[in-house]
């Protein structure tokens, strides 16, 4: 192929579905991407879209060509992302990826690597969705759950979190709270919605309590666990999150089934960068005070 920006350019078309949504994102002009898509379609002597009131739909010629697209673009981002991460100084940009509600351990972690380098700058995500390490999303994860099995990832176990369930202290006042599973009838109480409630204690909570006396559902963690606080029922908190509320009380302690093991990842190609191995050393080094808080701690080694 003559030129990758008439590729990318019908690529862009192909996935948003219009001229200006493509001419946006290229930072061009939107007779740009009509020619582009004109010289592509002579080029192969076929027609790549259906033009139509609403927008541009591929044809069947147009999906084979743009699937070798999303591929080379694939490739690209990944070798971009490889190549940021494999400087010989611990500079640029630091993508660390972990599960919600770890942000209150991970951002200090963050704060000081960034400060002991202030040639990095420091990107922490957070989101439902797998960051793609062999793309280049993330230079390290941080996973909960059955371990990894991608082979082309290193995989390090990094302790569990130890959670409990939690009442506020004014819900604790006015309802009490139950001496186990055989009390859970008469409570209310916070569950997670979504992708989340796949973790252990969600599922043992699943098992153990009617749907209907699940009376608060939500995504985020801080929003579990303000509801929790506002005394809107029991609920499931870390317990490093939970020693930092006076006004939680433990309505059940920690179980084995509620633990969910943590893992640090990285991508084989990456792991022994001097970037990716300083924070690592710097974010197990922290990770001890972790460990070293006692009953409170959040993450257990």
């Amino acid at each position: 192929m003559d030129s990758w920006d008439e590729v990318r350019t019908a690529w862009q078309v192909a996935r948003l579905g219009t001229v200006s949504g493509a001419a946006e994102v290229l930072g061009v002009h939107h007779a740009t991407v009509i020619r582009h898509i004109d010289a592509l379609e002579r080029r192969l002597g076929a027609k790549l879209f259906q033009r139509h009131s609403r927008g541009y739909t591929p044809t069947e010629a147009g999906r084979d060509l743009l699937k070798v697209a999303e591929s080379a673009a694939d490739q690209f981002g990944q070798l971009a992302g490889r190549i940021r991460g494999q400087g010989s100084d611990v500079a640029g940009d630091l993508v660390v990826t972990s599960i919600t509600g770890m942000s209150p351990l991970l951002v200090p972690v963050l704060a000081g690597f960034q400060a002991r380098h202030p040639q990095v700058t420091v990107r922490f995500l957070t989101d439902s969705r797998l960051f793609r390490l062999e793309y280049g999303e993330a230079h390290v994860a941080l996973r909960a759950g059955s371990v990894p099995e991608d082979p082309d990832n290193v995989v390090q176990p990094f302790g569990v979190i130890q959670t409990a369930l939690y009442a506020s202290r004014a819900y604790a006042e006015s309802q009490g709270l139950p001496q186990g599973p055989e009390g859970f009838a008469r409570h209310r109480f916070v569950g997670t919605e979504g992708d989340h409630a796949r973790a252990p204690f969600n599922r043992w909570l699943a098992q153990h309590v009617p749907q209907d006396l699940i009376v608060f559902r939500a995504t985020e963690a801080a929003a579990l666990t303000a509801a929790i606080r506002s005394g809107v029922g029991i609920g499931f908190v870390s317990l490093h999150e939970a020693a930092t509320c006076p006004d939680l009380v433990q309505a059940m302690p920690p179980q084995p089934e509620w633990e969910a093991p943590l893992w640090l990842v990285t991508h084989v190609d990456l792991h022994r960068t001097p970037k990716v191995q300083a924070f690592l050393a710097h974010l197990k080094s922290e990770a001890k005070s972790w460990v070293g808080a006692g009953p409170s701690a959040g993450v257990a080694a």
